[in-house]
């Protein structure tokens, strides 16, 4: 459709815009007290914020990707549960966690929030999730006398309401079915959501007789980011490695993800976690025995692309996964990093 724009005299169609069009919108959008560019949501990462000038865009797909066990889910929910408790929307399209998984998780990362280090662990909450544990009939109920179990539940169910929880399935939840679930969210809640795909090489890909793996995950990570951009939101997906990133001793990078090629280039920001003992330096435990130990306490967040903004950067984040999170406020790797290391334990 063709539209006379009445201001300017221009015409522009549903894809086609001239410049000095956005900008007369631009500076309304400002005169107005609005945001002009992309929105931008925190994840709550101080270091990671800092690294990407506040956070995740308006239409940025950004990938989550690292061997198993290093937190890539956990990161996820982190962030989630960081953005719906400042009042945001998100919705999570799990192809691999249940519900009650979530909920568990969440409840633990809050009750750290609320009381630190002794925060009932997720093993306890867990308990409280089992039919034969204790005659109470509620969760906050199960969990009193731990430490903030209560106020975590508490919390929950204050921001609840806008944390969505999609159940996906690989044989039918494709970008297309995603889409449908975002529009009815907007709909409903007014918000754009950010959005969790847990895992991008899950999604459905209608009519894939015949393609590769790798075929598959480009189709994926392609729509992905034609999502992102359409609906002006952010969208993170974690991201499986091939087996080549899953070695003893080496670092994972880009190169290693499966359907590598795609993967590379259509997201905005790639995001890789490893194991800090695995990444470090030889000489770091060679000349201190004790660092290995502390090492394994934390992961390396590598900003591996970041299309607006510095990348190649080297955070850390200590890992609680007792309490299903990380530490948030994090920092900068100070010691020698090496892409692979030459010998193994």
């Amino acid at each position: 459709m063709t539209v006379l724009q009445p201001t300017t005299g221009e015409m522009t169609t549903g894809r086609l815009q001239s410049l000095h069009s956005f900008l007369e919108e631009t500076n309304v959008l400002l005169k107005a007290g609005e945001v002009a560019g992309a929105k931008v949501w925190p994840s709550g990462f101080v270091a990671l914020d800092k690294a990407l000038t506040g956070g995740f865009r308006s239409g940025e797909l950004v990938l989550v990707a690292g061997p198993q066990g290093q937190g890539k889910t956990t990161f996820a929910l982190q962030v989630m549960r960081n953005l719906i408790a400042s009042n945001r929307t998100a919705v999570y399209f799990s192809f691999q966690h249940e519900n009650h998984s979530v909920l568990e998780r969440l409840i633990a990362m809050e009750a750290a929030e609320i009381a630190g280090p002794t925060g009932v662990p997720l093993h306890r909450v867990r308990q409280a999730f089992e039919a034969g544990h204790g005659l109470e009939k509620t969760l906050e109920a199960r969990l009193v006398g731990t430490e903030g179990g209560v106020e975590a539940v508490r919390a929950i169910q204050s921001y609840a309401r806008r944390l969505h929880l999609h159940r996906s399935n690989g044989s039918d939840t494709d970008v297309e079915a995603m889409r449908q679930v975002i529009d009815t969210i907007r709909e409903d809640t007014g918000q754009i959501p950010f959005v969790v795909v847990d895992y991008l090489q899950k999604v459905h890909v209608p009519a894939h007789a015949g393609l590769t793996e790798d075929e598959r995950a480009t189709v994926v990570v392609e729509a992905l980011k034609d999502l992102a951009m359409e609906l002006s939101l952010p969208v993170l997906a974690i991201v499986a490695a091939d087996r080549s990133g899953l070695a003893a001793g080496k670092r994972m990078r880009v190169q290693d993800l499966r359907g590598s090629s795609a993967l590379a280039y259509e997201p905005d920001v790639v995001l890789i976690l490893n194991d800090k003992y695995d990444v470090v330096a030889r000489q770091h435990l060679i000349y201190n025995l004790a660092n290995a130990d502390r090492f394994r306490g934390w992961v390396v967040m590598t900003i591996e692309k970041n299309r607006g903004g510095v990348d190649k950067v080297d955070l850390e984040f200590l890992k609680r996964f007792s309490q299903a999170r990380f530490e948030p406020i994090g920092g900068f790797v100070v010691e020698q990093l090496i892409d692979e290391r030459i010998f193994v334990d």
